[in-house]
């Protein structure tokens, strides 16, 4: 079995002081570090980013924080950038994300070989997944979601992710729970 973890936008903006700030988010990215650095059994660490040009309707003035948001992960601002509690940047792959439309899944983005995450995966044997990061309840939900669709064994780290709104969480376990995501840890 060769494993993967899928490290899902652990940026700036995501973060306490970012413009889409996730409570918490700091703390994630220190904790995914200390795995990380303290070592781990992964055969694969790859990352996501949102990464945004021209987004269309996904950015708003008035957001409803479901569907559009404040701008965010903006190419070329300092918010796109990995979080500084991330200090571990060995990653094998960065799946850019969202240049010009919405993308909430990892499985949505291209390195920057311009290969998608499921393809990658595929071409390194990977069978089964950890998903962790920002935010529990988007990103990391419809990374593990299409991680399912793709058919590979998938396992959340609760502990190493942040929600965004934490009284939507039990709808997104739910939709989780049913294609067979597993989790391990508890949501802080």
């Amino acid at each position: 079995m060769t494993t993967a973890l899928i490290v899902v936008d652990v940026q700036r903006d995501f973060c306490e002081g970012g413009s889409l700030a996730v409570a918490g988010g700091a703390a994630v990215a220190g904790r995914i570090s200390a795995l990380l650095e303290g070592g781990h059994d992964y055969d694969h660490v790859v990352a996501t980013r949102d990464h945004h040009i021209d987004p269309g309707d996904h950015f708003s003035d008035q957001p409803d924080f479901v569907d559009s948001w404040p701008p965010h992960c903006v190419v070329g601002t300092p918010g796109v950038e990995f979080h500084d509690q991330l200090t571990f940047r060995d990653f094998a792959a960065v799946f850019d994300k969202g240049e010009y439309a919405a993308a909430y899944s990892g499985f949505e983005g291209r390195s920057s070989d311009g290969k998608v995450l499921a393809a990658w995966l595929t071409e390194h044997h990977v069978t089964q997944v950890d998903v962790c990061g920002i935010a529990t309840d988007y990103c990391v939900r419809a990374t593990a979601l299409d991680a399912r669709a793709n058919g590979l064994e998938t396992r959340v780290l609760l502990d190493l992710t942040a929600a965004v709104a934490p009284d939507r969480w039990p709808a997104a376990k739910a939709a989780l729970d049913e294609v067979g995501v597993t989790f391990a840890g508890q949501l802080r």
